[in-house]
Formats: structure tokens, sequence, C-alpha cells
């Protein structure tokens, strides 16, 4: 082989070799969506990706590291919107139904990845790990719609739980999967139960 060519077969290697990660972790992105992380094997990867079990432990030795993969790529493909889209609404009530506005379309689109990533958080530590930083990202939410609400005490207690309660994937998915209510509906209701004196 010459010198010349040299460089440019390994380029092209290393081209194959990220376009066979992308594959996987696309796989693995599809499958989690699906059938869930806990159900995922590595064969049933392998096989979707059309790779060797072996192709998929080269490039991920150990499920960490493909976990960590798959929640990256998800997340830059499915980015949780910006709080600070909505969070400098002075008005408490229309800046929540601004933020309910922009999640409840965000869960919609999202369902199914989320469905399965609340069902096996309990029984995986990578789910509970990697789905920590959504945790935290609701928490902040919250937080965020509870500025400058003028209640005190129980009712402070109250609304803080009301709140909580609007954010949750669980309150979304009964209104709009089990009732069939569009998200505009939706946020319309859930931001009367919460703004309600």
């Amino acid at each position: 082989m010459t010198a010349q060519k040299r460089p440019y077969r390994m380029k092209k290697r290393a081209e194959l070799e990220e376009a066979t990660r992308r594959r996987i972790t696309e796989s693995a992105v599809a499958l989690h969506g699906t059938v869930g992380p806990a159900r995922t094997s590595v064969s049933a990867l392998a096989e979707h990706a059309g790779v060797r079990r072996s192709t998929v432990y080269r490039h991920f030795p150990d499920e960490a590291s493909l976990f960590a993969a798959c929640t990256a790529h998800w997340a830059a493909e499915n980015p949780v919107p910006e709080i600070g889209a909505w969070a400098g609404i002075e008005d408490a009530d229309e800046r929540l139904r601004a933020a309910l506005s922009a999640l409840y379309p965000y869960y919609r689109r999202t369902a199914g990845m989320m469905e399965n990533l609340i069902r096996d958080e309990p029984v995986s530590e990578l789910v509970r790990k990697h789905f920590a930083a959504y945790r935290g990202y609701i928490e902040a939410a919250r937080e965020a719609l509870l500025q400058r609400r003028a209640s005190r005490g129980r009712a402070r207690t109250r609304e803080r739980a009301a709140i909580g309660h609007a954010l949750a994937f669980a309150t979304w998915r009964s209104l709009a999967l089990d009732e069939g209510l569009d998200d505009e509906q939706a946020v319309e209701l859930v931001t009367r139960l919460v703004t309600c004196r």
C-alpha cells in the first residue's frame, strides 16, 4: 500500500466505524422507545442494528456506555422545553399556561419513551441515574412556576403539590391518552384546576 492511500483508507475505516456506532446507538434508542431499556437485550440490539453481538461490545463494552450514548442521542433529538422561555412571564397563571403549553406537546412527541423510562426506573439503576436529569428539570420548572405566587403556609403546600401534579407526565397521559383531550384542552383544564382559589 502506498503512503498516499494509507490516510484515505484510515479515514474511510474511521467513517465506517462511526456509522456503525451511530447505527447501534439509534437502534438502542428505537428499542428503548418501543420495548424499554429493561427489555432490550444485546442480541435484539445487534439484530436491529444489523451487526454481530461482538460488534456491539466492541463499540460499547458495557451497558453503561451504551446507555449514556443512547441517552445523549435521544436528548439531543428531543430537548425538553426551555424553562427560560416562560419563567420570566410576570403573571403566575399565564406562566403556568405557557409552561404546560410547551411541556404537553413534548410529552405527546416522547410518550413511548417516557412510559418505558418511568416503567423501568424502579428496576434499572441506569434508568434511575440518567432519568434523574428529567426529575431535576421538573423540579426546576416547579420552582420557576412557584415564583411570585402570594400563597403561604398550607396554601403554598397545596399549590406546590398542584403544580407538581400539573407538570407530571402521568397527568398529561391521563388527560390526553386515557381521556382523549388534545394538548390545548389538557392545558386549559389543568391550569384552571391549579389556579382555582
